[in-house]
């Protein structure tokens, strides 16, 4: 046995990362060692979990992945570690339909057998709460919600009525809370909460939040509630390939820095050797590449430096003008084209390989998990291959081309998408690699036969 569990909340804004990165910090105070995760496809909060942890955060998302996948990154990781704290994703029942629980946290929470504690927001209520908590135990049988943890209470005394009401019609302990205004929140803006890496040192902020959750949550009842059985690593798709050697640059700093860990393992498992340089500090393609990745990140905020440093830019164009095969994702999309707006109206020249330009929005521009079929003459996914995916972002595209490198599928929309340019592949859709490993098996031999 093993401790593991699962932060859920009631929806979204109660104040699950809040928690999730104070517990964590106030666990390894008690000299544990603490490994993140966080369900569904989100790249901002495993960045805190990181910072916080000094161990790698990983997202576990059962729609994407496999259950057996999703299985063997939790045990990989949590190696060595002494808690795993999941962090959910929105409401504990949400995921891609309303009909079911596929790709929640519940469903993560059942595929990993680990605890739940639920996080409520309490402000204003008191008997109430205890019916919000009891319609999540019942919604479905087959979880373990073995704990609660309540926010944004108004006082200690606040705290016991809730904690009595819920604890005699529910039946589960109430092991903490926090106060309103306990902890300073964390910031947000149009991508959700700001990439650690950009903010520098954080560790006084997670001290201070921290002592907060130590002196109003039972830390040992926590432990004690959520020890969970060891899982077996069933999939073997990060099983090492001996393979030949193929030199991949990924282009990595604070604009350009979602990428999923295991996209980035699956590649190295599989032979490739990962150079990274920093677009933001001018740094060339590294002279050895024989592959481009170019993830997604926040291009926008940094646009006048990028747009300023040439070396990179000329470096990347004569690298895709060399036919390097290259993945280009979201942000990365919107650095090849030839400019970004921002919404000030101001323009920065980009990379200038894809006609067009995108512009900033005020409101979310597409959101949502992604089916893609490829097409002929794409590199990475052809036309009999499937795979997985996630669009998040606040900007669109404006321009002409008839060369899509995609078909992609979401809920509400089926469209072809991206850019296909000789062995260019850019587009909105962040892929996820582990939805069929087949796509980097393509890439690395595509580099492969070009060094050829």
């Amino acid at each position: 046995m093993a401790n593991r569990f699962v932060i859920a909340g009631t929806g979204s804004g109660v104040g699950k990362t809040t928690l999730t990165v104070g517990l964590m910090k106030a666990l390894m105070n008690k000299g544990l060692r603490v490994q993140g995760f966080k369900c569904g496809p989100d790249y901002i909060d495993p960045t805190y979990h990181t910072a916080v942890t000094k161990r790698t955060s990983r997202n576990i998302d059962s729609w994407m992945l496999s259950h057996d996948v999703v299985r063997t990154i939790v045990s990989r990781a949590s190696e060595q570690a002494d808690v795993a704290v999941i962090e959910g994703v929105m409401g504990f029942y949400d995921g891609k339909s309303p009909l079911n629980d596929e790709g929640s946290t519940a469903e993560i929470s059942r595929i990993t057998s680990s605890p739940v504690i639920l996080v409520v927001n309490a402000a204003s209520m008191a008997r109430s709460v205890a019916a919000i908590v009891k319609g999540f135990q019942t919604l479905s049988t087959d979880v373990q919600i073995v704990g609660v943890i309540a926010n944004q209470l108004g006082s200690k005394s606040h705290y016991e009525i809730v904690k009595a009401a819920i604890e005699q019609e529910c039946h589960v302990p109430v092991i903490g809370y926090l106060q309103k205004g306990a902890v300073p929140p964390l910031p947000s803006r149009h991508l959700g909460l700001v990439p650690a890496i950009e903010r520098g040192d954080l560790d006084q902020y997670f001290e201070d939040l921290a002592r907060a959750i130590e002196e109003t949550v039972d830390l040992d009842l926590l432990l004690s509630l959520t020890e969970a059985p060891v899982l077996d690593q069933t999939s073997t798709i990060f099983e090492q390939h001996k393979k030949e050697e193929v030199h991949l640059a990924v282009a990595k700093d604070e604009a350009f820095n979602f990428y999923y860990p295991e996209n980035l393992e699956l590649l190295q498992a599989r032979g490739a050797v990962l150079h990274y340089f920093s677009p933001l500090r001018n740094e060339p393609v590294p002279e050895i590449a024989q592959g481009l990745y170019i993830g997604g990140g926040f291009p926008e905020e940094f646009a006048e430096q990028l747009a300023q440093n040439e070396q990179t830019k000329e470096s990347i164009r004569q690298a895709i003008a060399d036919g390097i095969p290259t993945l280009a994702e979201c942000g990365g999309f919107m650095y090849c084209t030839e400019s970004i707006e921002r919404r000030d109206g101001q323009q920065f020249n980009m990379l200038g390989i894809i006609p067009g330009k995108v512009v900033m929005q005020d409101k979310l521009a597409a959101l949502g998990y992604r089916e893609i079929t490829g097409v002929d003459g794409n590199f990475f996914i052809n036309a009999d291959q499937q795979a997985k995916g996630h669009e998040f972002h606040y900007s669109t595209y404006q321009g002409e081309h008839d060369c899509p490198a995609y078909f992609s599928k979401g809920r509400f929309r089926a469209q072809q998408e991206g850019f296909l340019h000789g062995n260019l592949v850019a587009g909105y859709t962040h892929f996820h690699f582990a939805s069929n490993p087949q796509l980097v098996e393509n890439w690395l031999q595509t580099c492969q036969e070009g060094r050829k």
